[in-house]
């Protein structure tokens, strides 16, 4: 029996970047107002879940394993209550935002160029707080793609771009309005009276 070979720590940065990169393009085309307005009951827009990431990053790789960073806006906020990190502020620009998510990554790599995969951290607000660079690596990676996955479905609804990036939907060349109509008939054949 072969033992499966573990992923190594520049494999994992390479989905986590391949992911990071993916949330970007999904802001690519689209106005100040489609990225800012609440697409879902919720209030989950576009820019929001960047910022978000953005404030995840910097929690994860950062407080994690003793580099906080404490000089971004919503980080006083964080706790009121009111989810600073999942919503554009009027006085907060796309190129902000962006800004701030990138500069997660910069801090991202510089902890991770400094620690093996199996770095102790402490994440305060989990139940298990004691975690390795390599789970929290991981969990980052989870996270960006659930995410992204959350915005393919925002942007989708925006514009009806969708995909894994720019140059590769990964989506089947089919008459998308004549397979949703066959699959809302098979809906349809369930509902409820």
């Amino acid at each position: 029996m072969m033992m499966a070979e573990s992923p190594t720590k520049e494999q994992l940065v390479k989905y986590l970047q391949e992911l990071r990169d993916t949330v970007l393009w999904k802001l690519d085309g689209l106005d100040e107002y489609d990225l800012r307005r609440p697409l879902t009951p919720t209030g989950t827009s576009l820019l929001g879940m960047v910022k978000h990431l953005a404030d995840d990053e910097f929690s994860y790789f950062g407080e994690t394993f003793g580099r906080p960073v404490t000089d971004l806006p919503w980080i006083e906020g964080r706790d009121s209550g009111d989810q600073a990190d999942m919503f554009a502020r009027a006085d907060e620009s796309v190129a902000d935002i962006v800004g701030w998510y990138r500069s997660s990554w910069e801090h991202a790599a510089q902890t991770l160029a400094t620690r093996d995969l199996d770095a102790p951290g402490v994440v305060t607000w989990w139940t298990h707080q004691s975690v390795t660079l390599g789970r929290i690596l991981l969990h980052m990676a989870v996270e960006t793609a659930r995410h992204v996955g959350q915005m393919d479905i925002l942007r989708e609804s925006v514009d009806g771009a969708v995909g894994l990036y720019a140059d590769n939907t990964n989506i089947a060349p089919v008459d998308h309005a004549a397979h949703r109509a066959r699959v809302q008939a098979i809906a349809d054949g369930f509902r409820r009276s």
